[in-house]
């Protein structure tokens, strides 16, 4: 177990900071835009991944970045860096490109990013309408999301940090098929995902602005999911969250661990505030807790084969 109680660690406040829904959601809302126009330059440009694990984002140590993007013989790299608040384009020919991260709109962000990547000889398309966005206004078109808070946008990506960490001392328990621990720019969260090897009902669909097809093929097999979620909607402020699918009998009933995790009957998925991890004693256990117990709810219940896909050991 991790101990984020350590003399040479900041206090919780510091690792685990505030996140308040109401003080940054224009920054969150035109942050979730930014990260859609990078994801789908990632998208266009990188070959089909199950369950859409091609698109994401990775946390890294100043913000968020694609990862290497082949194109051609070349690769390229975008990087979120909110440390210095920039947009850092680099390929492997040793070029730089930077957009400064602050208040612009989203047509004025689209427009330079692909400016820049132009200039670089890399010359992309992209599906301009984004995704998972109920009335979506196109990219180019956007004048509206035009905020950016440096403070907000640097404590978002502090609380990321944490949770990644978190979440990947989770993933090495499980020695089944699962997801990296990745961002999701369509929906705006961190997530993981365990598969129990077994096929799946087909996906109902009706995501808005996502075709049903990329549902279906994302939910193809039968998984036990986690995530962070900044908030939205039903659930105005920051949850962890957890869920199954297919959904087993009863599993709206389970009992997780710790105690203040309910089951959210419109997102039909458990949550547990992120405030009450920050505040906790000790956060990573916390956290631990309801990310094991979630899984045990799924997996007893839909009958996985848990000695086969669960690490029993330290190696």
């Amino acid at each position: 177990m991790i101990n984020s109680n350590l003399s040479n660690n900041p206090p919780h406040s510091e690792q685990w900071p505030s996140l308040a829904f109401q003080a940054w959601k224009d920054t969150y809302a035109t942050l979730h835009l930014w990260t859609q126009i990078v994801g789908k330059i990632r998208l266009v440009q990188t070959p089909w991944v199950n369950h859409s694990w091609h698109v994401t984002l990775y946390v890294t140590t100043r913000g968020l970045t694609t990862s290497p993007i082949t194109y051609g013989t070349r690769t390229f790299q975008i990087d979120f860096d909110f440390i210095d608040h920039r947009l850092v384009i680099q390929t492997s020919e040793g070029a730089v490109k930077t957009l400064a991260l602050q208040p612009r709109s989203v047509a004025d962000f689209y427009k330079e990013l692909l400016a820049n990547l132009s200039d670089l000889g890399i010359n992309v398309k992209i599906h301009t309408t984004p995704n998972e966005i109920a009335d979506a206004i196109p990219f180019e078109k956007d004048h509206i999301h035009a905020s950016y808070d440096a403070k907000y946008a640097n404590q978002f990506w502090r609380v990321l940090v944490q949770v990644d960490r978190v979440f990947k001392e989770f993933r090495a328990r499980f020695i089944g098929k699962s997801s990296p621990v990745h961002f999701f720019w369509g929906s705006f969260d961190l997530a993981l995902t365990r598969f129990s090897g077994r096929p799946a009902p087909s996906h109902p669909g009706g995501v808005p602005n996502l075709p049903n097809w990329v549902a279906r093929e994302a939910y193809s097999h039968e998984v036990s999911s986690c995530g962070f979620w900044p908030g939205g909607g039903p659930v105005p402020y920051p949850v962890f969250y957890a869920y199954a699918y297919p959904e087993p009998q009863g599993y709206n009933m389970a009992q997780l661990r710790p105690d203040g995790t309910t089951y959210h009957s419109i997102l039909r998925e458990f949550v547990l505030p992120y405030d009450d991890v920050r505040l906790a004693e000790s956060p990573d256990t916390m956290l631990l807790d309801f990310l094991q117990s979630s899984y045990e709810a799924a997996a007893n219940l839909s009958g996985w084969d848990r000695p086969a896909l669960e690490r029993i050991a330290q190696l």
